[in-house]
């Protein structure tokens, strides 16, 4: 059996996910695929995420690859989490995850409608759907409240736990427009404000992908997934793999039996590579980065002592999300946060040396460029942000 130790594993990371200097680039949607998709709960990580692994690259490279070539696109997928993925990915997902995601999200409304005294939910549901569908088509982008003006069944009122004392009445027009975002209709554009807001105008799927979304068999598109985090994230444990995609242990095992596999011993752990990947890596040269919080990097593996060390108290929150962390040669150093003022701020958590100092420093120059006047505010707080930004 072969054995790749922590060190390659360190080394395929910098170099696969483009952190190491050589291996940066201002293709933008390449370095997509190299990650398979981007974390997209928070927008800024999308494009912190790129920026930390470009060259030159800046925010409005970004905006037109989203919103003027149309090659990446906003989607649920696993574990129900926002997204930003490669247009010719998108196919791959909607069948291995955002199907069922669609399923599983009607039924949910559809038991607070029937609570609601609506009969026949799901002719209901299809009607208003298509209504929907029909009047985005027309306007070519709108928001929920305008589409909520051209469909008025859009701006139904139901209460969804009408014995809580925090519940209130809620119009379902972000159910709709979730549900047909779940099942390839309808997409996230271009938000309203800077790159780093939520706030989005919807658009008909067929604004970046004329045809529509292809289909695929799902256990088909779920060995391509499994292929591709494999190629980005392997050699990696099972368990890492079936926490990513949010699979069931059967549906993890049923994909990876279409594909050619190794195990391999990963420091006394059993983990997984694709048979043909078993090469070593050659360690590159010495790289520093600063990677923006929930980065597809650090989110892609649920075993993390590899790369964390004994940081996690100080970069997690409760939930179990990672804030902004510090990088040096393939595992998590410490970490940073943006004050109010713009200002970067940063805190190496164990002694690294001059030589690291000096990277990090350039990193952080790098980065506060790269937000120029933006200001983010966290989805969430990890300790040491907080820390940071007191």
């Amino acid at each position: 059996m072969r054995s790749i130790d922590v060190a390659e594993r360190r080394a395929r990371l910098g170099v696969r996910h483009r952190l190491a200097d050589a291996h940066r680039t201002d293709d933008i949607t390449d370095i997509a695929r190299s990650l398979v998709v981007l974390h997209a709960t928070d927008p800024a990580t999308v494009f912190l995420s790129l920026g930390a692994r470009s060259l030159l690259a800046t925010p409005a490279d970004v905006e037109r690859e989203l919103y003027d070539e149309r090659t990446l696109l906003r989607m649920l997928a696993m574990r129900r989490t926002m997204f930003v993925a490669p247009v010719e990915l998108v196919p791959v997902l909607q069948a291995a995850c955002a199907n069922a995601l669609a399923d599983k999200q009607r039924k949910t409304y559809g038991r607070f409608l029937e609570q609601a005294g609506i009969r026949d939910v799901a002719s209901w549901w299809a009607e208003v759907e298509e209504e929907t569908h029909r009047a985005l088509l027309a306007r070519g982008a709108a928001t929920g409240a305008q589409l909520g003006k051209d469909v008025p069944r859009l701006r139904t009122q139901v209460n969804p736990a009408p014995d809580k004392s925090y519940s209130k009445p809620t119009n379902i027009t972000t159910w709709v427009l979730v549900t047909l975002g779940c099942e390839g209709r309808i997409v996230r554009g271009r938000p309203n404000g800077s790159w780093a807001s939520s706030q989005y105008l919807w658009a008909p799927v067929e604004s970046w992908l004329p045809e529509g979304v292809a289909e695929l068999p799902a256990e088909e598109a779920r060995a391509e997934l499994v292929r591709q985090w494999l190629a980005a994230f392997g050699p990696a444990p099972l368990g890492d793999l079936k926490w990513w995609t949010g699979w069931s242990l059967a549906e993890v095992r049923k994909a990876l039996a279409r594909l050619e596999v190794a195990e391999v011993d990963l420091d006394g752990t059993p983990g997984l590579v694709l048979a043909d990947d078993l090469e070593p890596v050659a360690p590159p040269e010495d790289w520093a980065a600063l990677l923006p919080a929930l980065d597809p990097t650090p989110m892609g593996w649920q075993s993390r002592d590899w790369y964390l060390g004994p940081h996690a108290a100080s970069l997690f929150d409760r939930n179990g999300n990672i804030g902004p962390t510090l990088w040096w040669n393939g595992r998590i150093v410490g970490g940073w946060a943006q004050r109010k003022d713009g200002e970067i701020v940063w805190r190496l958590l164990e002694d690294v040396g001059s030589e690291a100092k000096s990277r990090i420093e350039s990193e952080a120059a790098r980065t506060t460029k790269w937000f120029g006047p933006v200001r983010t505010i966290p989805r969430f707080r990890t300790p040491l942000e907080r820390e940071l930004t007191a």
